[in-house]
């Protein structure tokens, strides 16, 4: 080989293509200021250990109820509620990112 670069794994060759395409589309990367990091940061933290709350007091209602209509219903809340805690802190993360 007359070149000593290393090869490229399939992942970089991939994300060289899509850094060329946001250039050429005129997209353009900045890195998260040391800021809005503490942000996102404090953001997880928080939606973290809502979801550790929900996930508590799911099980503790799990282990009184014995009724399997009951737990079915439990669990349909406790997903629900996962999923709406887990797109309300994705919506703020993408939020902070957005205000640079």
């Amino acid at each position: 080989m007359a070149d000593d670069k290393p090869l490229k794994s399939a992942l970089e060759l991939a994300m060289e293509r899509l850094k060329k395409q946001d250039a050429d589309a005129g997209v353009e990367s900045r890195p998260p200021t040391d800021a809005q990091k503490a942000a996102m940061a404090e953001a997880r933290n928080f939606y973290e250990s809502k979801l550790a709350e929900a996930e508590v007091l799911y099980q503790s209602k799990l282990r009184t109820t014995f009724d399997p209509t009951e737990r079915e219903t439990l669990q349909q809340e406790y997903r629900r509620d996962r999923e709406r805690l887990t797109s309300e802190r994705d919506a703020k993360i993408e939020k902070i990112r957005r205000n640079s």
